[in-house]
């Protein structure tokens, strides 16, 4: 998975608390094992009429706001389902990093093994950057994940905490299958081994 240094991009609000998996990606569009082309799916119900027609009134489709890489939100955010189509959907889309009050644990995980960078922080300052994500194109934030900031619009900055080893994975882009490949030279190795003094576990 890529990298997640420091990002910096447009910030979106979304108001909204126990926002569900089903609402970021409904369940039409879980059929596919790809990680691709889920963008278009993405809050789908919340962007289209009864015709499955894009609107654009939803906050995602609106000029200063289509370029968007990070997404502040309400509590619980990601709720529901455990389907893992939810950050596929948001990074597909281009969403980098979530800011919100609390996550579902499972959602909450999801992120960090797909590139996602989910931020808790306490509702008060949630509340102060929801309202400079209101400021449309002038709604940029830089998040610096080494140093653990969030460079308001204003030049504030803001300290989050995040688990040191789900920051390693991030800042050097390794996901399950990169964290296993680490160990390659070791697998390589015990393999070699075993087909010598098992060889019956080669066969």
């Amino acid at each position: 998975m890529d990298k997640f240094t420091t990002l910096t991009g447009v910030a979106a609000p979304l108001p909204m608390v126990n926002v569900d998996t089903d609402m970021i990606i409904p369940k039409q569009y879980l059929k596919t094992i790809k990680r691709t082309g889920l963008a278009k799916g993405l809050f789908h119900e919340m962007r289209t009429d009864k015709d499955g027609n894009v609107t654009g009134d939803f906050v995602l489709d609106k000029p200063a706001y289509k370029t968007a890489q990070i997404l502040v939100s309400g509590e619980n955010f990601g709720c529901g389902s455990s389907r893992e189509h939810a950050p596929w959907a948001l990074l597909d889309f281009g969403i980098r990093c979530v800011i919100a009050p609390s996550y579902a644990d499972i959602f909450f995980n999801n992120c960090f093994k797909n590139g996602i960078l989910p931020i808790v922080l306490p509702q008060e300052i949630v509340d102060e950057l929801m309202d400079d994500a209101r400021l449309g194109a002038n709604a940029t934030m830089t998040v610096d994940l080494e140093s653990q900031t969030i460079t308001r619009p204003n030049g504030e900055k803001i300290s989050f905490e995040v688990d040191a080893f789900r920051k390693h994975c991030l800042l050097n882009g390794l996901d399950d299958i990169g964290l296993t490949l680490q160990k390659d030279e070791s697998i390589e190795s015990f393999e070699k081994r075993r087909a010598t003094t098992e060889p019956w576990m080669a066969a």
